[in-house]
């Protein structure tokens, strides 16, 4: 391998592992300790807009629904989310997030927010341009070569 393919394959493992390292950090000192990096993903395919199905954030976490159940109900315990069944058909159930949860949302929202702005501070229009062509490519192929579903 020449140094190039080196020294980007360990940029590309160090930032993927500093990255789940610093979202657990960074909950680790908020009131919101209890949530694992998972939960935590788990309540942003929730989202803080409206109910949705069980079915819709399983297909979007790509889960099973048998995972995604244990999931809810441990957020369920913790009370960040709530279960609602629909009144046209008792089997369809929708998870929103209370109070607290989209209070989460909205934390982890802000450390991506910060974490992208502080990735792009400092460059030009042209090296913008090249990093986001760069992560797509890597995007796609990653979707490609291991079959993932595009969310």
């Amino acid at each position: 391998m020449s140094r190039g393919i080196n020294v980007i394959n360990k940029l590309l493992v160090d930032i993927f592992n500093d990255i789940l390292e610093m979202e657990q950090k960074y909950f680790k000192y908020t009131p919101f300790k209890d949530l694992t990096i998972s939960e935590i993903h788990t309540i942003e395919a929730i989202g803080i807009y409206k109910p949705r199905m069980m079915k819709e954030i399983a297909f979007g976490l790509d889960i099973t629904f048998g995972t995604l159940t244990t999931a809810i109900n441990r957020l369920v315990k913790k009370q960040y989310v709530i279960r609602k069944r629909s009144d046209i058909d008792r089997r369809i159930v929708y998870i929103e997030l209370t109070k607290k949860g989209k209070l989460v949302y909205r934390i982890h929202k802000k450390f991506h927010f910060d974490m992208v702005n502080e990735s792009v501070k400092g460059l030009d229009k042209d090296e913008e341009t090249i990093l986001i062509s760069s992560l797509e490519k890597l995007n796609d192929f990653f979707k490609s070569k291991y079959n993932i579903k595009v969310k």
